[in-house]
């Protein structure tokens, strides 16, 4: 699934095609089950012209500004802004490219711009999630989520981990602690700081704290830099892959040596999910069975 760094390569391409645009035109495939009433966004979105575009944790926000007292139906004049949800579930992928373009399949929304292009979302799996944020929206999910990991403090995450007494793979995984951390950044993150995935929060020391705010800050700027890690279908706003997969250090690497010590990366699962350890540089808790 595609993650904070994959999420906000797309967002910062988007920023550079699609501010100031307007929309012209919506058009959805027959199948629309991840669309939040596919309706809305055929009676919303035509005639908005983009404001902007955000990351909040793994979703993406297009803020959109309604012009000229458009008439709704049901509603009359309708002056403001509005904003476009977007989550890339596990096989979304957005692109903005020229209108005449072949469609590749599993192509479910159109947005036709002014300027001749098409914003086009294809989902194979159809696990992501469309939809319209009306008024109040935007800061009601906001504030179902956690930090975000490139914004937060050193003294914030030091307080939001420490206080929990959860398995630090699944701290650094819920999206109410840290928003857009998802499997790969987090064993990439705990591989630097040499912390085991089954630590809890609470028996962390103000040492490893330090080092895994430190790593997992850097692991998500190398990330970016790099365009995001393409291991599935992830590809950026121009449709080009991302690089950083040539980077892991230990996801997907169960069996081969560890770059720092030597050891051999096993895998476990922790917190349900498959996790990527050196069991040699990241020593298990004493109170679990050694992996």
């Amino acid at each position: 699934m595609p993650e904070l760094p994959e999420v906000e390569t797309v967002v910062r391409g988007l920023r550079l095609v699609l501010p100031g645009r307007r929309i012209t035109g919506v058009r959805l495939s027959a199948k629309t089950d991840f669309i939040d009433d596919p309706a809305s966004l055929e009676r919303e979105l035509p005639g908005t012209r983009v404001t902007g575009i955000e990351r909040f944790g793994k979703f993406m926000v297009i803020g959109l500004e309604r012009e000229g007292g458009l008439e709704r139906e049901g509603r009359g004049k309708d002056d403001g802004e509005i904003a476009l949800l977007m989550h890339l579930g596990m096989t979304g992928q957005i692109v903005v490219t020229p209108a005449e373009a072949p469609v590749p399949p599993h192509t479910h929304m159109f947005l036709a711009l002014d300027d001749g292009r098409e914003l086009r979302y294809t989902d194979i799996r159809r696990f992501g999630r469309i939809r319209i944020l009306l008024d109040g929206e935007r800061e009601a999910l906001i504030g179902r989520l956690g930090l975000d990991p490139l914004e937060m403090s050193e003294g914030d995450f030091r307080e939001t981990i420490t206080s929990r007494s959860a398995q630090i793979k699944a701290l650094l995984m819920d999206q109410r602690v840290l928003r857009g951390m998802g499997n790969i950044y987090t064993d990439e993150s705990l591989w630097r700081a040499k912390i085991h995935p089954r630590r809890l929060g609470t028996k962390l020391s103000e040492r490893e704290v330090k080092a895994l705010y430190k790593a997992i800050h850097g692991v998500l700027t190398e990330a970016i830099r790099s365009r995001g890690s393409s291991v599935s279908d992830y590809v950026d706003s121009d449709g080009q892959r991302g690089e950083f997969q040539l980077r892991h250090r230990v996801y997907q690497r169960e069996g081969k040596k560890c770059f720092r010590c030597g050891g051999v990366i096993r895998r476990a699962i922790v917190a349900g999910r498959s996790s990527f350890f050196c069991p040699k540089c990241q020593r298990a808790p004493r109170s679990k069975r050694k992996d």
